[in-house]
């Protein structure tokens, strides 16, 4: 078990940092709006990823997804990516130097904007792909407890982003009052830039492939 444990911080601290934009998305989110706001979209993304979970683990027992269905998804999730990319380079900065806690509405926006902008996202899909992959080749047919070290494994992985991005957004929102306008504007600008970018890395990889090249098919399932 604590091997298992020691697998998912492993794994929870790289793909904390694998996530750029929503990084950016993060910090900006806290520094604006505080900590509560910070925290309600790192709810969403951690929930999005238990929906990715899910999916690779039991979706593909129950569903036939095609390479075309992957394609047209990644095209759909591209297009989205680019979508808050643009809000974010014209988004008017404001911060709130009040501290006010945002209302439970404000808070649910939040959540959904972390968890679209995940969801959305195929490129966070493939990485949880690789990481059942991995741990499907160390807990392999008859290991002891394979399952729930399986479970614990993820679990762990789950609390450390969600620990790490709560403790970005309080570290942000504990900056706020050193921030100008000025500068969440072009934090913004950077967020979008970092997500337009996304978008057509996203898109070349899919169907372009003017500079990478298409990826290599993923069995989902382990």
């Amino acid at each position: 078990m604590i091997e298992a444990i020691i697998s998912g911080i492993g794994f929870g601290l790289v793909l904390t940092f694998l996530t750029g934009p929503v990084f950016f998305a993060l910090i900006k989110t806290s520094i604006e709006k505080g900590f509560h706001a910070g925290v309600a979209l790192a709810l969403g993304v951690v929930c999005s990823d238990m929906v990715f979970v899910g999916a690779i683990l039991f979706g593909s027992q129950y569903f036939d997804i095609t390479a075309h269905d992957k394609t047209y998804a990644g095209i759909f999730g591209s297009a989205i990516l680019f979508a808050i990319g643009i809000y974010y380079m014209f988004k008017k900065s404001e911060i709130n130097y009040k501290n006010t806690i945002p209302t439970k509405l404000h808070r649910a926006g939040y959540f959904l904007k972390g968890f679209v902008m995940c969801i959305f996202n195929p490129t966070i899909l493939f990485h949880w792909t690789i990481v059942i992959g991995a741990a499907s080749t160390v807990y392999h047919e008859g290991v002891h407890n394979r399952s729930l070290k399986i479970g614990i494994m993820f679990l762990t992985i789950l609390i450390v982003q969600f620990g790490l991005d709560t403790t970005k957004a309080f570290y942000a929102d504990k900056l706020r009052d050193r921030i100008s306008v000025k500068f969440v504007h072009r934090l913004n600008e950077v967020a979008g830039i970092a997500l337009i970018i996304a978008a057509f890395v996203l898109l070349d990889k899919l169907v372009t492939h003017f500079v990478f090249s298409p990826p290599g098919g993923v069995a989902l399932g382990y």
